[in-house]
């Protein structure tokens, strides 16, 4: 008031009119708002920022916590225990992917590094894997087989040029790490670390146990000391195995023997570690002492002169630059990278899950996507191969001690001296020494064959996916077995949702509680209802057997009942067409007899005004149903589509014709809006049919039942 008081002595020509006194008012919140909303969205940008930021490096969230005096020994000594099984595991799957050794320490060291800033698992061990690389061996013989590199000697005799061979393979390998790794950031970039899920687990266990098969096949040319060719495709474990066995009059004894006292040995070492893993404060490294005494007696005793020993040969010292990948190979690649990112990220989240369980935390499925994709990404350009992580060096990091990714960074320096200063101490090391050290660590793999014996009493459907992706795998080799197996799993998916359960559920007494009456003795059927369920949802592939099985379970045959019906009507239609046309004659006749239609033709105009009563079946003389209401529990059902709504209509339709109401219960709201959408509604099929549960849909019906009879009793 104050100041339209003071406005209304200024000069005409600077009063403010209300309407701008308004528009003044209103002016000032606005901005006072404006800014607070700028600020507002300032600070929620930067929290963003700063969170996004600390989910990306998840190092910066539990380094600055981490608690030196309770960890710290600990995480020393388990990650010297790892580093010591890195060296063996890494020259032995280098030797696995068709790679020289040196790049298996290179993939012991860089990625382990990496992890440490992106991974979320505490107790993981990533690094060399035997089914990646046998997967990536795989790939290198079938594209960059020896015999491209072969050269004359003395104009006669042929070698192969491995210099040149070695070189062409690291350039290719390097390809499909990088490719695999970018798979894996995308896809974890993309939120879509559920792509596991389509890898279920009799899947991955059954895969698994084939990759070792095939790991076993391929280190027996080692074990040997025989030369095969290269073979790929479906098949080629076959034939390589067929070929092994030609040769074995072959055999280089020198080789076998060396195999075979060195599995022993370490197979022996190995069982002694599991049984007295609570008495030892670290298992016995017997890996690395088998090569440590194996290379002093392969150079003491010149084991490749005297008896044609095969040896690893130079291992480089030092780290190398970086190599550019060649993008030439992305298209013949592309298939197995993608496989590889698959598989090596499905071992990881498995056992990463596993250890969260078992220490009570949790891993970010797509945050360790991206890690493991960036290990392989920058890894590849420092000729690296596609790495996953290992069951035994995992559980070895757990029980020595291990609590955070910290072990991994002192495992990796164990690495980097060994690159540094110990690798080409090496070079007389006997192939057949890392064939053995590959061999013995499939034990675990191989007990997966216990699977059968529990799937087959547990669940014979994943007991098939099983053995399905097992045969396809020996079969179709790793890539194309992955893909087959993956195929299969799916259809068993949809055949369990086409070959659901159906069920009729009862009321067990005195509660609101309804189960299937085939399975509860305690559940008895309402008198005149059918409650029916099935236990999946609804869609083309199964609708029309969930019809079906509604018209079965109902114990009448509905279609022959309706044809019945239909029948019937043909048939009174035709009665009544027969006496209209009689009456038409009778009235004739009267009119003729009379000679005076009046009161005649009044009354017939009166008799045909009347509307018949509507045709029933028990007027027609046809059976009756035993029921006289139908409730479709719709709670399994989770979506449906434009065919399963076209038959759920025709069931309305069918079940009315024979004069039976047709009730819904317990449909979720998604799908009622589905429904919705889909034009299910209509003057003959309402809302008002639709119940939020069985008892509420029994209740009702039991309340209509009852409204009816009192009517009926009423009219009587």
């Amino acid at each position: 008031m104050a100041v339209e008081m003071a406005l209304s002595h200024r000069a005409p020509r600077e009063v403010l009119s209300e309407a701008d006194l308004e528009e003044v008012a209103q002016r000032k919140p606005p901005a006072k708002s404006s800014l607070r909303s700028c600020l507002c969205k300032t600070r929620c940008s930067a929290s963003t920022a700063k969170s996004l930021f600390f989910r990306f490096l998840p190092f910066l969230q539990w380094l600055p916590r981490y608690p030196v005096k309770d960890w710290l020994l600990g995480d020393i000594a388990s990650g010297f225990s790892v580093g010591i099984m890195h060296l063996p595991q890494g020259l032995a799957y280098a030797l696995l992917a068709g790679l020289p050794p040196v790049t298996g320490l290179y993939s012991s060291f860089y990625p382990v590094f990496l992890y440490f800033f992106f991974g979320t698992s505490r107790h993981i061990s990533v690094g060399p894997f035997a089914v990646i690389s046998v997967m990536i061996g795989s790939v290198t013989e079938s594209l960059v087989p020896s015999e491209k590199f072969l050269v004359s000697v003395n104009g006669t005799n042929t070698t192969v040029n491995e210099e040149q061979r070695d070189a062409a393979r690291v350039k290719l390998v390097a390809t499909i790490t990088v490719l695999a790794g970018i798979f894996q950031v995308v896809l974890g970039l993309l939120q879509f670390g559920f792509v596991v899920t389509y890898l279920s687990d009799p899947l991955v266990r059954g895969y698994t146990t084939a990759a070792s098969v095939h790991v076993l096949i391929s280190q027996l040319k080692n074990v040997f000391g025989v030369s095969l060719g290269e073979h790929s495709g479906p098949l080629s474990l076959f034939m390589t195995f067929i070929e092994i066995c030609r040769k074995l009059p072959q055999t280089n004894v020198g080789t076998l023997v060396t195999a075979i006292i060195a599995m022993v040995a370490i197979f022996i070492v190995k069982e002694l570690n599991h049984k007295f893993a609570a008495k030892l404060p670290m298992p016995i490294p017997i890996e690395l002492i088998t090569i440590i005494i194996s290379t002093g007696i392969s150079y003491g005793v010149n084991l490749n002169a005297k008896f044609g020993i095969s040896v690893v040969g130079n291992i480089p010292s030092g780290l190398k630059p970086p190599l550019v990948p060649s993008v030439s190979y992305f298209g013949q690649v592309v298939g197995n990278a993608f496989a590889i990112a698959v598989v090596g990220y499905a071992i990881c989240i498995s056992l990463g899950k596993i250890f969260a369980l078992k220490h009570g935390y949790k891993v970010d499925s797509n945050q360790e996507l991206i890690a493991l994709g960036l290990c392989n990404f920058l890894g590849g350009f420092f000729q690296c191969f596609a790495i996953s992580c290992s069951m035994s060096r995992s559980l070895v990091q757990e029980s020595t001690g291990g609590n955070s990714q910290v072990a991994g960074v002192i495992a990796s320096l164990v690495i980097l001296v060994t690159i540094l200063k110990i690798g080409e101490l090496f070079r007389d090391l006997p192939k057949a020494i890392l064939s053995a050290v590959i061999i013995v660590n499939l034990k675990g793999m191989f007990k997966q064959f216990d699977d059968l014996r529990t799937l087959w009493k547990s669940n014979r459907v994943d007991l098939m996916v099983w053995i399905v992706t097992f045969v396809a795998t020996l079969m179709l080799n790793l890539d194309i077995g992955l893909g087959a197996s993956v195929a299969f799993g799916l259809l068993t998916v949809i055949f369990r949702t086409q070959l659901p359960h159906y069920s009729i559920l009862g009321r067990i007494s005195d509660t609101d509680v309804y189960r299937d009456v085939a399975e509860y003795q305690m559940a008895q059927e309402v008198p005149g209802v059918k409650i029916f369920r099935s236990s999946s949802t609804l869609y083309f592939a199964n609708v029309e057997l969930y019809a079906e099985a509604l018209k079965k379970k109902s114990g009448i045959n509905v279609d022959r009942l309706i044809e019945k019906k239909k029948k019937a009507l043909k048939k009174l239609k035709k009665q009544q067409k027969k006496a209209e046309k009689e009456k038409a004659k009778r009235k004739k006749d009267v009119e003729d007899r009379l000679n005076g239609p009046g009161v005649a033709v009044i009354e017939l105009s009166g008799a045909e005004g009347s509307t018949p009563p509507k045709p029933t079946l028990r007027t027609l003389g046809l059976p009756q149903p035993g029921f006289h209401a139908v409730i479709l529990d719709f709670s399994p059902v989770s979506f449906v589509d434009t065919v399963s709504i076209k038959i759920l209509k025709n069931i309305f339709r069918d079940f009315h014709e024979i004069e039976v109401d047709v009730f819904v219960a317990g449909c979720p709201g998604h799908v009622l809006a589905q429904l919705e959408r889909g034009n299910f509604f209509s003057s003959a099929i309402t809302k008002h049919c639709f119940f939020p549960s069985v008892h509420n849909a029994m209740v009702h019906i039991s309340r209509e039942r009852h409204q009816a009879s009192v009517d009926l009793s009423t009219r009587m």
